[in-house]
């Protein structure tokens, strides 16, 4: 059966709901961002953000399309142990929340995790740092854009290129007019559509079917998916655990909301948003257990979400995932530019090559910087090649080699510089050797430990000394 025929949503509306959100998005990136004329301005949102949005838009940007994805797919290849091993993805945010108050604290003129690691490790570090975030960032990037493909495919037969060139114009247009005052105003948003969406779509299908049918139609069709001792998931668990971890301990997309969160608010903002974050991947993965209820065809696992509920709520269901998929990917897209940008402007154009640049040069590079990922990021989704779990786990090992260097840098004096340098490089190494050899779902699990091992040996071998003062850089005059 072709996606033609499984499609619920007519292309007409599809694109009538693609269009609304689209001008409502780029409206409020507009109206978000009207006053913000300096750099800060646009890259932090003038370093004031409070709680009740900085706890929204960390929660959003969390809840990427891969969440509401890439959890039902997960739960479809690997059962319970998927969805929870997903929902793990919350402790990265609960772990970064005592760093968010200190990285606030230690650096009160950041603009980048590019600046802590080199005012922290030096030079060579840094740019072994900034290749390991960029790759990332790209990765990332990409499987956003395939998603919103996937996603407008999936529930319309919109060709896969026109809902990925759509919905990457979208969100890069409403970055590029608000700057980082609209992503966090609309993270806001989107968070509530996000979250209303999910709890809807759970109660919709629990009332449809019901738990029993649901348990019996996967004992009798898909029983490995109830079993609790299925060795990849349980690998993958673990996995995602440091996967998550790394992602957020290193981005510039975490790094940069807690400069611009106010003094005290960057550790309850991320708390807060790990404990709301936590339930949803396991009911966003629920949804895919229905599938052998439903004997619902899934021509590509990671439609699997979508699919079930359309075709179990028919077109009620199909509008409710289109706006609610649509918001996490803006939440994530949008967040995600603004601070790739951001690192490339200023640890590689900035620091590189115009380190005389004014202020209003540099917020002119952003946006021209932002243009240009959007244009890049929609040449690498075109040719669609893996799945969205392949290609975001294949970053896996490089970011979890991040952790340790990260987080000892921050409260350990004696962490040098080349325990850092080498614990990234090794950890990359031998967690893409795993990759390959093994499987996705260990990548991120053998670089974190070969990376946690490099820098506790390095450190009493050879320990530093480092002066904390040293981060304080003051700000450049621009």
């Amino acid at each position: 059966m072709s996606i033609q025929e499984t499609a619920i949503l007519e292309p007409g509306l599809a694109w009538i709901l693609i269009a609304l959100f689209t001008l409502l998005y780029v409206g409020l990136g507009w109206y978000f961002g009207r006053h913000d004329k300096d750099l800060d301005q646009f890259v932090l949102a003038g370093r004031r953000v409070g709680l009740a949005v900085g706890t929204a838009t960390a929660m959003a940007t969390w809840v990427t399309s891969n969440t509401t994805m890439m959890a039902p797919q997960l739960a479809y290849q690997m059962g319970i142990w998927g969805m929870i091993g997903y929902s793990l993805g919350a402790v990265g945010l609960l772990l970064f929340a005592p760093l968010a108050k200190r990285i606030r604290h230690l650096m009160p003129y950041g603009y980048t995790s590019g600046d802590f690691v080199r005012l922290r490790y030096g030079k060579l570090a840094w740019r072994i740092f900034l290749a390991i975030s960029l790759f990332y960032s790209l990765g990332w990037l990409v499987s956003l854009g395939m998603a919103g493909g996937v996603l407008t495919h999936a529930l319309s037969g919109i060709p896969y290129w026109q809902g990925m060139t759509v919905i990457l114009a979208a969100c890069v247009s409403y970055t590029l007019i608000g700057g980082f005052r609209a992503v966090i105003g609309t993270d806001f948003i989107q968070s509530i559509l996000i979250l209303v969406g999910l709890v809807v779509l759970a109660w919709l299908t629990i009332g449809s079917i019901g738990f029993d049918e649901i348990h019996t139609s996967l004992e009798r069709e898909r029983p490995e998916l109830l079993s609790l001792m299925m060795p990849a998931a349980i690998m993958f668990l673990f996995n995602n655990l440091l996967f998550g971890m790394g992602e957020i301990f290193h981005s510039n997309v975490w790094w940069t909301r807690a400069y611009s969160f106010r003094e005290g608010v960057g550790q309850w903002a991320y708390l807060l948003a790990g404990i709301f974050w936590a339930p949803i991947p396991i009911v966003a993965g629920f949804i895919a257990l229905a599938s052998p209820a439903l004997g619902t065809n899934i021509p590509a696992a990671d439609m699997v979400g979508p699919i079930v509920a359309s075709e179990l709520l028919g077109l009620t269901g199909a509008v409710i995932v289109l706006i609610m998929v649509f918001a996490a990917l803006a939440s994530s897209l949008d967040s995600l530019l603004a601070a790739t940008a951001m690192l490339v402007v200023r640890d590689l154009y900035y620091r590189h090559f115009k380190p005389h640049a004014t202020g209003e040069h540099l917020r002119t590079a952003t946006k021209v910087t932002i243009l240009l990922l959007g244009i890049l990021a929609w040449l690498l989704c075109l040719p669609k090649i893996t799945t969205l779990a392949q290609l975001l786990y294949f970053t896996g090992a490089f970011v979890a080699s991040t952790i340790w260097p990260i987080a000892a840098g921050l409260y350990w004096r004696r962490t040098n510089q080349w325990g850092a340098s080498l614990a990234m490089v090794l950890g990359s190494a031998t967690g893409i050797l795993a990759y390959f050899q093994i499987g996705f779902y260990v990548g991120a699990l053998v670089g974190a430990a070969v990376s946690m091992v490099v820098v506790l040996a390095t450190t009493w071998a050879r320990p530093g000394d480092f002066d904390w003062e040293r981060l304080r850089e003051p700000p450049p005059n621009h």
